[in-house]
């Protein structure tokens, strides 16, 4: 049964999302951000090019099954879609700043009737409401960080990454409404028929996250240092330890290491007699 699914038409989302999709072998054709629509070589899988924005509402009409956009697009919408994975690149946060000059320094001092500019009314308004704070929300379809400056709002509530253009526009970060990420996102009038296609294709995407942080290991190694390899490289289940032909002092070893331990595992190898280690990436990692 064919799945359909929704990827951002442009920008760092779009770009990684493809990349992940390829890793996960699933190759597409004539894809890019001019296009509509495109075919997996190697799947009965369609991919439709929408704006970050209305890929929720696509997803929950039921018009495509699966799509990745922003867990901050998915809790400004309100609407009810499963989300399936959580994808670990496109990290933000929604925030509420003010400008330096105001004197506020937490949302308790925000002063009721003040003006809010923000792209996301909807989390923006909840969020004051929740703190029983009575404030105007504007919204804006962009560029937020000027509307202090230019009188049109007192504070604003926007994304914020790593908050280089909140300090250019003199604005102070001073609560945090949520976290986002890009996530997978699915349809559940969709789920209902299409299950198995669609846990296929997260589990595909999941085991290539699930890689992205690890590395394979080989080294040909002595066999009395295996106890002491074993300790430091215990890899998903242990090394796998092989026999060499003609050699019963020495062991070939594979292993999946994390990539942040690859430095110092080889070095400990290397110091335990350790010859001929071989490190290589890891496409996919299923459990």
């Amino acid at each position: 049964m064919s799945l359909k699914l929704a990827v951002p038409n442009k920008g760092r989302l779009n770009e990684r999302t493809l990349e992940l999709l390829r890793q996960a072998g699933l190759e597409i054709e004539n894809g890019g951000e001019r296009k509509l629509y495109a075919h997996v070589k190697n799947g009965d899988i369609s991919v439709m090019f929408l704006r970050a924005q209305d890929i929720v509402r696509f997803v929950h009409k039921g018009a495509v099954d699966m799509g990745v956009t922003g867990w901050d697009l998915v809790l400004e919408s309100e609407l009810d879609v499963k989300k399936m994975l959580d994808l670990n690149y496109g990290r933000c946060r929604l925030s509420v700043a003010v400008p330096e000059s105001m004197g506020v320094c937490g949302t308790d001092d925000v002063p009721n009737g003040a003006i809010v500019a923000t792209s996301f009314p909807n989390m923006a308004r909840k969020f004051f409401e929740e703190h029983g704070k009575e404030v105007e929300i504007a919204t804006v379809s962009g560029a937020a960080e000027v509307t202090p400056h230019l009188g049109v709002a007192n504070l604003i509530v926007d994304l914020v990454s790593s908050g280089s253009t909140l300090k250019t526009n003199n604005l102070r970060e001073i609560a945090v409404i949520a976290e986002s990420q890009a996530v997978l996102i699915a349809s559940k009038k969709s789920f209902a028929s299409k299950e198995r296609e669609m846990t296929d294709l997260a589990s595909a995407i999941q085991s290539v996250i699930a890689a992205e942080g690890k590395r394979y290991l080989m080294a040909d190694v002595p066999t009395d240092a295996l106890d002491e390899i074993r300790a430091f490289l215990p890899g998903v289940a242990g090394p796998t330890v092989m026999n060499i032909v003609g050699r019963e002092d020495i062991v070939a070893i594979h292993v999946v290491v994390d990539k942040s331990c690859i430095y110092d595992s080889v070095n400990r190898l290397k110091r335990l007699g350790a010859t001929g280690i071989l490190i290589v990436p890891i496409d996919r990692m299923v459990p």
